[in-house]
């Protein structure tokens, strides 16, 4: 007698994975973009076909039951190997038009890409492009991204990746902070100083030690773990932060503090899965960024700010 699943909807499996991930359905709906009655639908006729019920109903959302949880690591590989089959069907693609989709973090998809966008736009029209501004790890597999800009050496199994230097970092203050507070003029004086810090990350902290510095998280009256916000905070004069050398320069509101005392950067790596590195249009968007990123960097092999992902959690929007 066949298997009840053996003619199943790969749908339900992935709307089941769906819900398996976000704890309920009305998230696994945005997930998918499908409507909640839909995915509550799935999940019916999937525990029709299995004959038991996959989660448990409770007040706060759906969690796996007994047969829910045997049934997760299978499926899982199923969308494993569905991902290898149209990476391996992508990476026959011989031809320069097309869709490349690149991930970044918000603050380098926000200062950085914009150029880097426009100018292979007028260069090489026939591809498009999207952009996916994130601070979490975007999965080549699944083709949730093609080209990922990352800041740590990536440890996803059958990707090509390069470091292609680190952004330099310094410390900044506005000219209204320094007006109000004075002027540091050694690393001593710099202790006295309010600093912006980071929240929920340790960074700064662990950093700021490993460089001598004794300090707690109360050494950081104001603490935001968007550098985003980070930024805006330092340029309205709430304290002196540490950000990225080129674009502290660039504004003229900021002024760089004690610039021959050197500071561990922030390193940038290009990652894409292999089976797509053949593909015309992911090649030429690759050398792309590598040719806009590549001017603003220090070489590779610098010290290094950010650490192996999985030591921060979350990871500051660092750029």
């Amino acid at each position: 007698m066949a298997s009840p699943l053996a003619a199943f909807d790969w749908s339900l499996l992935q709307t089941f994975l769906a819900v398996a991930q976000t704890g309920s359905l009305s998230a696994a709906a945005r997930e998918l973009k499908l409507s909640q009655p839909t995915v509550g639908r799935h999940i019916q006729t999937l525990e029709d076909q299995v004959g038991a019920e996959l989660f448990i109903r409770q007040a706060k959302g759906m969690a796996l039951s007994d047969a829910g949880r045997r049934l997760l690591e299978p499926a899982e590989r199923m969308r494993e190997a569905a991902g290898h089959l149209a990476l391996t069907v992508a990476g026959a693609d011989a031809d320069m038009a097309g869709t490349v989709r690149v991930t970044a973090s918000t603050f380098t998809a926000h200062h950085h890409l914009p150029k880097i966008v426009t100018r292979l736009r007028e260069d090489a029209p026939e591809i498009q492009l999207e952009i996916v501004p994130s601070n979490t790890t975007e999965n080549l597999l699944f083709r949730e991204a093609d080209i990922a800009v990352r800041h740590y050496r990536p440890r996803q199994l059958d990707v090509i990746a390069k470091q292609i230097g680190a952004f330099p970092f310094a410390f900044f203050a506005s000219k209204s902070y320094l007006a109000r507070k004075g002027t540091p003029e050694t690393p001593e004086d710099m202790l006295n100083h309010d600093f912006i810090g980071y929240d929920r990350s340790d960074l700064l902290i662990t950093g700021l030690r490993d460089y001598g510095w004794d300090v707690t998280r109360e050494f950081f009256p104001v603490r935001v773990d968007s550098f985003t916000v980070y930024w805006e905070l330092m340029r309205a004069g709430a304290g002196i932060g540490i950000m990225q050398r080129w674009r502290g320069l660039d504004d003229p509101d900021l002024v760089q503090l004690l610039p021959d005392l050197p500071l561990p950067g922030l390193p940038v790596w290009l990652v894409a899965h292999e089976a797509l590195r053949g593909v015309p249009r992911m090649s030429r968007v690759w050398r792309a960024l590598e040719d806009g990123l590549t001017p603003l960097l220090e070489p590779p092999g610098q010290l290094t700010l950010i650490r192996e992902p999985g030591e921060l959690d979350p990871p500051p929007d660092a750029g």
